[in-house]
């Protein structure tokens, strides 16, 4: 029996999992459950798969959730590092779902737990991919992504090859603008929220339109694979089948392809190295009929451009790049600013904060902290 622990249980990455999990009564138990506000459905989750800890983040949702939760037994933990606490508790395998770089210190406390990690978040490794993958490596702890792109190229990219790789290609769906010829400045936040493929949450469907989601993947990948920076690429492949390619020097490119469904990189992260029997829908090719490809337009989407730049840079310019564009997003959202003034947000507080390389957790921490203030008073 494989422990789990969800963190972000409520988000729709976590709501899969526990799909996933319903099918595998015998060999998955959930052990932990985290969300930030959302009291009443973290209950349902708790009551009704007979979790050991749930945690909640919005310290004045405890008696709300406590009145919930049917299991006396059930221990319940609230607070700001209520995620980071449940996170000190050993699993098998913790799902990473929390949005954004809250997700940094959950993460690695559970590596330094011994916990294995299914990362759904890409934050966290972009902001602190040296310091994770260092302390996954000193405790003896697997990394395996729950992107579909990355988890693409983790299922067919052979470490004793490595010379013999050209590149590796993530895709893009393009997000729902990528053939619109609407100004950019008009974007309404319903527009802006309707992928054309995945249903996701609101930040993650922002990014994807603003196509910041796939320059983020670009820097989390150099984390995750042993491979040059300049190695990494980027196509736009609108139906989103083939979710990620590795080519090889013999002029062999090896894909894998699914409909896009989150249940199928997440039952295998959970398994690995075997794969489950979720009972997903299989492809059938001669219906899908045409798959296209084309390369992402940087000028119509800055943001690519922007983070292909903080990927040479490296030092504290990912944080930056992070911080800034959570901050955008929200602002987005709360209609204090156009669509397009999104990648200008993440372009000023990249001009305005001094390039430095950081030696701890604690300054990527701090110029999370530091970006975000500066943020706030961008574009006022």
């Amino acid at each position: 029996m494989k422990e789990v622990a969800i963190f972000g249980s409520t988000g729709s990455i976590g709501k899969s999992t526990i799909d996933v999990i319903k099918n595998s009564k015998e060999r998955l138990k959930i052990k932990i459950l985290t969300s930030n506000t959302n009291f009443e459905l973290l209950a349902h989750q708790a009551n009704n798969s007979d979790c050991e800890i749930v945690a909640i983040e919005d310290e004045k949702k405890y008696n709300n959730l406590k009145s919930l939760i049917k299991n006396s037994k059930c221990k319940i933990i609230a607070g700001k590092d209520a995620a980071s606490q449940a996170a000190q508790i050993k699993c098998d395998i913790a799902i990473m779902a929390i949005v954004g770089a809250a997700a940094i210190k959950p993460c690695i406390t559970a590596i330094k737990s011994q916990t294995n990690i299914a990362l759904a978040n890409k934050e966290a490794l972009v902001c602190a991919g040296e310091f994770i993958i260092k302390a996954a490596k000193k405790n003896n702890v697997k990394i395996i992504p729950v992107d579909s792109e990355h988890n693409a190229i983790f299922q067919i990219f052979e470490n004793k090859n490595l010379n013999l790789i050209n590149n590796i290609i993530l895709t893009a769906s393009g997000g729902p603008f990528f053939n619109s010829k609407k100004n950019f400045e008009k974007i309404t936040i319903n527009e802006a929220l309707k992928h054309p493929n995945w249903k996701m949450g609101a930040k993650i469907s922002i990014d994807s339109a603003t196509m910041m989601n796939k320059g983020l993947e670009m820097i989390e990948a150099y984390h995750l694979f042993p491979i040059e920076k300049n190695k990494i690429k980027i196509l736009v492949h609108p139906q989103s089948i083939i979710h990620g390619i590795v080519n090889y020097s013999d002029g062999s490119s090896l894909a894998m392809m699914s409909l896009p469904d989150m249940k199928v990189p997440i039952s295998y992260a959970i398994s690995h190295p075997k794969r489950m029997n979720i009972k997903n829908k299989e492809l059938e090719l001669e219906l899908i009929k045409d798959l296209s490809f084309f390369a992402a337009d940087e000028k119509k989407f800055p943001a690519i451009k922007l983070c292909k730049q903080v990927l040479i840079q490296d030092g504290n310019s990912p944080t930056i790049l992070n911080a800034a564009n959570e901050v955008a997003v929200e602002k987005f959202l709360k209609k204090e600013i156009k669509f397009s003034q999104i990648t200008d947000i993440v372009e000023e507080c990249l001009s305005k904060i001094d390039f430095k390389k950081p030696s701890s957790i604690e300054d990527v921490l701090e110029t999370d902290s530091l970006t975000r203030k500066i943020a706030k008073k961008c574009l006022k």
